[in-house]
């Protein structure tokens, strides 16, 4: 069942009884479609194909509509040159009450109420640490730990070519490299002992992620609770006070959770291995896919290495397969093509949906001439994908095109619809309230990982193999993972 009806059934199902006896639209609200089914509504149609659904229903009833989905009203802004209005609603759409109450749920920590004055406010201001100059130690950190993993467990081998699952090798240098950079490293050694058990645990949480993110009682979810237990019990304060060269995003959090008696030491872990799986859900999957388009189309892959070398070159660093490169955020911010390969493998490989939940009845302004009434409790909901998918915007929106967003050796940003320039063209991230503070650390890392693989070594795809496909199972929730995992050969590059 698809994560997204999940989660309105996790949410709503207290409601079933009010729900039951049924809504009307009113005259100044949007095109109301229930469904025939009581309170199931559209539910089933739109969790076997979100986008699908909603273009269709588009095509039927205009740019704006409600949809009743699992007992609850949602009501679907489908233009993106709306986006701006909706997303600069502060006090009447609320993202952060949802977001926390599901984060809450889904890695097992208390919410942040008024039972812990002022951490709320200090968990947001934290999120600073991961943007701006602070940035510049966290990625040069970064560069060290993936060349270290990925030397230890990738360079130190004969020329001939290996064979090697996609997803499964970027899980793994990403997931070791990321917790060293975020936590640090253990108190007499430059690697933790136990990461591939740790891994092993961490991907079967998140394989039942959507269905936590949905509210599905954990007990209901087989040997998740323990799981999700053993991942937490790695960061109990008593044993992270022991790491060494943590990032100081983290070791202000801990600072941070420390000064609260009643939080308990298992909330504490709790909150430390949210930011693990933040760090890592939609990164990893985002790797990957950028990865496989580049070498499906070996020409982008060598032209994006020349970048690469150029940028290396004209900085006058001397690349050696025998030395540790060295890659500085000056380095990272040049690649121009890549940071477009990365961002057009965003485009396609990303659905999230973006929600905000309204405070009050009142009357949403969507442009100069229209407005939609919407009631407490109801969903606005933006889902991206169908502006990354839409021919108007995109050219061939479903043909992965390299340097889509350069434009005469600058940056793109000129995108349009009807005429108009959109202010919002790609939305990974999510928008406004909700927008990641870690996407530029998740970039930087993506870029990091792509000059590693590129500078060291040859790939090819394995032939005799389908294309790669989505598995929409996670539509809604970011970036999709594949349905298959894809087998490929590399080798080192010969000096």
């Amino acid at each position: 069942m698809s994560p997204l009806l999940l989660l309105v059934l996790g949410l709503l199902l207290p409601l079933l009884l009010l729900v039951l006896r049924g809504r009307t639209r009113r005259e100044d609200e949007p095109p109301l479609i229930k469904g025939w089914i009581p309170f199931i509504g559209k539910a089933l149609e739109f969790g076997k194909d979100a986008h699908k659904f909603l273009k269709e229903h588009k095509r039927k009833f205009g740019d704006v509509f409600t949809v009743q989905i699992a007992g609850k009203y949602m009501t679907f802004i489908m233009d993106p040159l709306l986006y701006p209005n909706i997303i600069k609603q502060g006090r009447q759409l609320d993202f952060h009450e949802f977001s926390n109450r599901v984060a809450s749920f889904a890695f097992g920590y208390p919410p942040v109420t008024s039972k812990f004055p002022g951490l709320k406010e200090q968990i947001t201001r934290g999120f600073i640490l991961l943007q701006g100059d602070n940035l510049t130690p966290l990625t040069e950190s970064m560069m060290g730990n993936l060349m270290l993993v990925f030397r230890q467990d990738y360079l130190d081998q004969e020329s001939s070519w290996k064979t090697a699952y996609m997803y499964k090798l970027c899980n793994s240098i990403m997931f070791e490299a990321t917790f060293l950079t975020m936590y640090g490293k253990p108190p007499s050694a430059s690697r933790h002992s136990g990461m591939s058990v740790l891994e092993t645990d961490f991907i079967k949480f998140d394989k039942m992620f959507p269905l936590l993110v949905a509210q599905i009682p954990i007990w209901l979810l087989g040997r998740t609770r323990a799981i999700r237990e053993r991942l937490i019990n790695y960061f109990l304060p008593h044993q992270m006070s022991c790491w060494s060269h943590s990032s100081e995003f983290i070791r202000t959090r801990f600072e941070m959770f420390e000064q609260y008696d009643t939080l308990r030491d298992f909330d504490k872990a709790a909150h430390h291995f949210a930011i693990l799986w933040a760090s890592l859900g939609n990164t990893v999957p985002a790797i990957f896919w950028v990865t496989y388009y580049l070498v499906s189309h070996p020409e982008v892959l060598q032209f994006v290495r020349r970048e690469l070398e150029d940028v290396l070159r004209l900085s006058g660093v001397e690349f050696s397969r025998d030395k540790d490169v060295m890659l500085t955020p000056a380095h990272l911010e040049k690649l121009l093509y890549m940071e477009s390969a990365i961002e057009e493998s965003l485009r396609l490989c990303s659905a999230s949906m973006n929600i905000r939940m309204a405070q009050e009845d009142f009357s949403l302004r969507l442009d100069a001439e229209r407005s939609a009434a919407v009631r407490k409790g109801d969903i606005i909901a933006l889902y991206p994908q169908a502006m990354h998918l839409d021919p108007e915007i995109y050219e061939d929106p479903q043909t992965f095109r390299f340097d889509r967003y350069v434009q005469n050796g600058q940056k793109k940003t000129n995108f349009y619809k009807r005429g108009q320039k959109l202010k919002h063209y790609l939305m990974p991230f999510g928008s406004g309230a909700s927008k990641c503070p870690g996407r530029f650390f998740a970039i930087n890392e993506i870029k990091q990982f792509l000059s590693v693989i590129l500078l060291y070594l040859d790939l090819e795809l394995e032939e005799g193999q389908s294309k790669a496909t989505l598995d929409l199972s996670r539509a809604g929730l970011g970036v999709m993972l594949p349905a298959e995992d894809v087998r490929f050969r590399y080798r080192l590059r010969p000096v």
